[in-house]
């Protein structure tokens, strides 16, 4: 992107708290209102990491990442409204949200840990979008679709085959998504007047996700613990007390 007119592409790793706080204060020193912020960075299903303060390294970079970005730019955010995009995943049907071994210290699935930081990007959204209202900010999150990417660099071609996305010549299966398909629904999120009145909604194939009736994720939905209220409340808390960063209160 860096080729394309009118772009500036600034450093920001979403694994080291530094980091993203440097990159949070270039754009504030640079007078950007950043009136969209889409949250579209991260990492799936990736080997056990560290990173941070021990943090697991999907949660940590998927979500607490992503967090402080957002929190230290609300400031910047223009007064007549702004919107804020988390890309989550139909992946959040793995899990919740752990309360009681979030950083998988007794054991790591990467699995369940990329369920959980998808579940994560939803639940933020959810509580950005209560507690940001009186700033005119709306938050949304938002299923992409299955799209064969660099996300799945930590895939051979085999496993790819074997876990059904791809044909035998390393094609995407019927179903899966080009990268412009995939994008549709986070750009619709970002700029449909329609959604001005559902904040905080889980979106996917650029309309408002009904609740999952089923576990299949390629049909998609949302389960109830990736819009609970209570639990986005909790979760917020959570990441502001890791992470010394809220926009809304502690900071």
């Amino acid at each position: 992107m860096a080729d394309l007119p009118g772009i500036e592409v600034r450093a920001c790793d979403l694994s080291d708290p530094s980091s993203v706080r440097s990159c949070a204060r270039e754009i504030l020193e640079s007078r950007i209102t950043p009136d969209i912020i889409i949250c579209n960075a991260g990492v799936m299903a990736c080997p056990e990491l560290r990173v941070g303060s021990g943090w697991e390294s999907q949660f940590a970079i998927n979500h607490l990442g992503h967090f402080v970005l957002v929190n230290l730019l609300v400031p910047a955010m223009p007064a007549n409204g702004s919107r804020v995009v988390a890309v989550s995943s139909a992946g959040h049907f793995l899990s919740g949200v752990r309360w009681d071994d979030i950083h998988f210290r007794n054991g790591y699935d990467r699995w369940l840990a990329y369920g959980q930081a998808k579940t994560a990007n939803a639940l933020f959204a959810v509580q950005l979008a209560s507690s940001g209202a009186s700033r005119g900010i709306t938050a949304f999150s938002v299923h992409p679709g299955s799209i064969l990417t660099p996300l799945q660099r930590h895939f051979s071609a085999s496993e790819k085959h074997d876990l059904g996305w791809t044909t035998s010549n390393g094609d995407a299966v019927p179903g899966f998504k080009t990268p412009s398909q995939g994008a549709a629904t986070t750009v619709w999120a970002a700029t449909a007047p329609i959604l001005a009145d559902h904040s905080g909604a889980y979106l996917q194939d650029c309309n408002i996700a009904d609740v999952a009736q089923t576990d299949d994720m390629s049909v998609g939905g949302v389960k109830p613990w990736a819009t609970d209220r209570d639990d986005a409340r909790r979760l917020w808390a959570l990441s502001a007390e890791m992470t010394g960063v809220d926009a809304f209160g502690r900071r």
